[in-house]
């Protein structure tokens, strides 16, 4: 993991040294995440959660820009009304940015995701919290829409789909769509 956070960071690196420095921008963004668990047979329900963290976007032409992110993000399901599974992520979205006007883009992307923490909350029952023995790595394949309100402030809303599993018994994988609202400084 190490390794691939290094690519990753050098990866980056080497992109804003070929571009200049009015073609990078920095922000922040937050925002709203609906999320689920795919696969297995259990009956679940969304839960509500947040993400929040720094991006940058790289402009690679007029209408390309690479926008590499990092964000916390909380995620999880509702397991058979019994149990909330909140698992936080530290994410790193990789998102390639077609712009189709000059406001609105298309954007998709890969996601490398750490778990920070895991927690599986019973409703309803004085059962003490536990861990959930969730896989540690995570990635996932993101696409949405992008649109820049001004030139400071944009909107974003993305799917993100689970390409490895949470926990291998049973074979389950993250699902979450997010609504963000970002600030470019």
């Amino acid at each position: 993991m190490k390794k691939l956070l290094f690519a990753i960071a050098f990866t980056a690196i080497g992109f804003t040294q070929h571009t200049n420095a009015q073609d990078v921008t920095f922000g922040a963004k937050a925002g709203l995440n609906v999320s689920n668990f795919s696969g297995g047979d259990a009956d679940r329900n969304s839960l509500i959660g947040f993400h929040v963290g720094a991006v940058s976007e790289i402009s690679l032409s007029e209408r390309f820009s690479l926008q590499p992110e990092l964000l916390y993000s909380r995620q999880g399901s509702e397991a058979q009304d019994v149990v909330k599974i909140k698992l936080d992520y530290l994410a790193i979205p990789i998102m390639a940015k077609y712009y189709l006007a000059d406001d609105f883009s298309i954007e998709v992307g890969p996601q490398f995701s750490f778990l920070v923490n895991d927690k599986g909350e019973y409703i309803d029952s004085d059962l003490p919290d536990e861990d959930t023995d969730a896989e540690s790595f995570d990635i996932g394949a993101n696409v949405g829409l992008g649109y820049n309100i001004s030139s400071d402030i944009f909107v974003q809303a993305r799917y993100n789909f689970g390409i490895s599993t949470v926990a291998e018994n049973p074979d389950i994988k993250n699902s979450v769509f997010q609504l963000s609202l970002g600030y470019k400084f």
